[in-house]
């Protein structure tokens, strides 16, 4: 603690709070420097990082709270673990360490001309108190600016150290399980660079043929403020994501933007010992998915196709014994009553509701039943009939309203 001349504690007692009261229009200023100065922190803020604002305040609010004389040594300690974090977190983010350092010194400059304006409002011109209080205040920001360079480069050190084995290596064992053990998982933690103590879920996405494109938007999350390991597995990249605050449904949007194939979600689980059960639910949602679909779908949305793709053989047998000879039909007739069957049962069995859905006569889908029942030897108003075919059109792809093509209006 230092000490300082008689009426300068008195006087910051009054400013700094002040100060803090102003803290969301100083970092707007910040902000809109940033924004309109530096392209990685437009390209940043532009993808959404809900973190970048908040970071920037808080190192705003470190530097007007450490202007007061009474400040403990171990609040600058703080700050300087804070800062070494924030380092850590623009180097995996890709943002240039001279960016880094100039919002600190842009942040400095903006709590310096904020104090300025409030000690001189008014008939008060504090220049003793401003000298006073100047090389306290460069003094913490030039310790944030060393804490955040030591913190980016040891991150650049650990990025370059660690291979693209040893990441693989890493992310293999959180899928076999190994996340249960407290030293594997905080390695892992460490090395890849997810908070694996947190919210997590995991990622499968199926690569077809050995020529195509994997998917990998660790880059693109991280712009957003979302950590993320990806490798491969059977066949698949296969990401682990670290979600913190975030919901479930931004990384699914996100996702669907850059997914070329099929993608597969896990449920949100806690922790790096659930990673290796949210692979395999990632992993089945995944298969319940044709290949050629560029979609992504959660374990939740997708529960019965998964029963039925993990029981191949009843699957096959259940959608034999219950559409029968339906799909020995010739193809055209065969697609056309799939379809009105499908959307008979989405529009709970009304036939009125069932025509809306596929642009046709009622009469037309009334005909088109008859045929079904005829086909099928099940009857349209027993529960059990309903059932069964619902989990038949989803084992041969048929059951999905979002991808419903219109049917023409023909017998």
């Amino acid at each position: 603690m230092r000490t300082a001349p008689w009426g300068v504690e008195e006087r910051l007692a009054e400013l700094v709070p002040v100060l803090l009261e102003r803290l969301d229009e100083m970092t707007d200023r910040l902000v809109e420097i940033l924004v309109e100065t530096e392209p990685a922190y437009r390209e940043a803020m532009a993808g959404g990082d809900p973190q970048m604002r908040a970071t920037l305040r808080r190192n705003l609010e470190v530097g007007v709270r450490g202007l007061r004389p009474d400040v403990p040594a171990a609040y600058h300690q703080s700050h300087a673990e804070g800062a070494r974090a924030v380092g850590r977190l623009r180097a995996a983010q890709g943002i240039p360490l001279e960016a880094v350092l100039r919002a600190y010194r842009l942040g400095g400059q903006i709590t310096w001309e904020a104090l300025v304006a409030l000690s001189r409002q008014g008939d008060r011109h504090d220049d003793g108190l401003l000298l006073e209080v100047a090389g306290s205040l460069w003094r913490t920001n030039d310790r944030g600016c060393s804490a955040a360079a030591e913190g980016y480069r040891a991150e650049e050190r650990r990025r370059s150290g660690l291979g693209t084995v040893e990441r693989q290596r890493l992310l293999d064992g959180l899928l076999d399980g190994r996340g249960g053990d407290p030293a594997f998982a905080r390695t892992a933690a460490e090395l890849l660079s997810v908070p694996l103590a947190g919210r997590l879920a995991v990622v499968v996405a199926p690569v077809r043929d050995e020529g195509d494109e994997q998917l990998d938007p660790a880059a693109a999350l991280l712009k957003r403020g979302i950590r993320s390991a990806w490798g491969t597995r059977s066949q698949a990249a296969v990401g682990v994501v670290g979600l913190g605050t975030r919901r479930l449904p931004e990384l699914l949007a996100w996702l669907g933007a850059v997914a070329t194939g099929p993608v597969g979600v896990s449920s949100v689980v806690e922790g790096a010992a659930a990673v290796a059960g949210a692979y395999r639910l990632a992993e089945t949602a995944a298969r319940t998915l044709s290949e050629g679909v560029a979609r992504v779908v959660t374990i939740d949305d997708r529960l019965p196709e998964a029963l039925l793709s993990n029981s191949p053989e009843i699957m096959s047998r259940l959608v034999g014994q219950t559409l029968g000879r339906l799909l020995e039909l010739p193809g055209d007739e065969r697609e056309v009553l799939l379809e009105t069957l499908s959307a008979f049962l989405d529009a709970d069995a009304s036939p009125t509701r069932a025509a809306d859905l596929l642009y046709c006569h009622r009469n037309t889908v009334m005909h088109r039943l008859r045929r079904i029942e005829s086909v099928t030897g099940r009857k349209l108003t027993d529960p059990r009939a309903r059932l069964l075919w619902q989990l038949a059109l989803l084992g041969t792809g048929h059951h999905d309203a979002g991808q419903r093509r219109p049917v023409r209006d023909s017998a």
